[in-house]
């Protein structure tokens, strides 16, 4: 079966070096399994939103993503501007390969490589919603970007910030378990207003602020357990601040599926949410810190055509 022209998208940076380290044996394995392609690998931020977007307009028709959550949301940029879809006909595959893989949990994409390069070469193709964050970039102007998974502000964003900078040689796990801890510490709790499509605005102090697309995020935590990537909805969690034991108390409740049962915790749907705040809000955006907090979030419906296992 011809599958028109296919381009690996490949941070070698992954996983602590991991990714580059595996090319040349996941390559000649992507060759044997799927025949000739194109790749390219990324050496810096933007790389990969750049070349992905190149290689769509010069006729690639399958981009194939290899790398992390990161990794993967530079690649779906590149897949959209500001207008949408720059072609509505082409399809991302995704070799996960890095330090955060949560989309993974959400969807049937599985982790191994040769396992996701068959699901690749199957090529069963399902459309999921994106959501599209315009908000303050570091350098003080306005910035939109697309992520396919979560987008969150308080907590959220000071881990990501923190385990951006370390080496992340522990894995996943245990890299944002550490990351969680430490800025638990250093965390001072924030005062948000909140505002869900047309309903009132809401203003409180907040632990973290979750908008989720997937299920996942930080490593594993399943902080909106009823998201669904096709319903055209973004689920709302609001983890409101508590004190210093009741967090550790309630820790363990993220990581097994009964976050719905702290009484601090409260969750919502919506297609647009708005927020902002006084204070200095760091974001966390698919498990990159771009940024600050005002910032507004659209859902975008059936945005991208994705490669995934086909389900039972």
């Amino acid at each position: 079966m011809n599958f028109g022209k296919t381009v690996f998208v490949v941070n070698p940076h992954a996983g602590n070096g991991e990714t580059g380290r595996e090319w040349p044996r996941i390559k000649q394995m992507a060759r044997d399994i799927l025949g000739s392609f194109e790749s390219c690998l990324t050496e810096g931020p933007g790389d990969a939103t750049r070349m992905t977007r190149d290689h769509l307009l010069t006729g690639a028709d399958r981009i194939v993503c290899v790398g992390g959550d990161g990794t993967l949301n530079e690649v779906i940029n590149g897949f959209l501007d500001e207008n949408g879809p720059l072609r509505r006909d082409a399809v991302l595959g995704f070799l996960p390969n890095g330090t955060g893989c949560d989309f993974c949990r959400t969807m049937p994409i599985p982790a191994g490589v040769e396992a996701s390069l068959l699901t690749v070469r199957e090529n069963h193709i399902r459309t999921i919603d994106l959501g599209l964050i315009r908000y303050r970039d570091h350098q003080g102007g306005v910035s939109q970007r697309y992520f396919h998974n979560i987008a969150s502000f308080g907590l959220g964003g000071e881990v990501v910030d923190r385990v951006n900078k370390t080496s992340k040689a522990c894995g996943p796990f245990l890299t944002f378990i550490w990351g969680t801890l430490v800025s638990l510490f250093a965390y001072g709790k924030k005062r948000i207003s909140l505002k869900v499509d047309d309903g009132n605005e809401w203003t409180g102090d907040v632990l973290n602020i979750a908008i989720a697309n997937g299920r996942y995020h930080g490593g594993g935590m399943l902080v909106a357990p009823d998201a669904i990537t096709d319903d055209g909805l973004f689920h709302v969690t609001v983890i409101g601040a508590m004190i210093l034991p009741m967090v550790f108390w309630h820790l363990p409740k993220l990581y097994t599926g009964k976050i719905k049962t702290i009484r601090q915790v409260s969750m919502l749907t919506g297609k647009r949410v708005f927020a902002s705040s006084e204070q200095r809000v760091l974001l966390d955006v698919d498990g990159e810190q771009p940024g600050t907090l005002p910032a507004e979030m659209e859902i975008v419906p059936g945005a991208l055509k994705m490669i995934m296992k086909k389900s039972a």
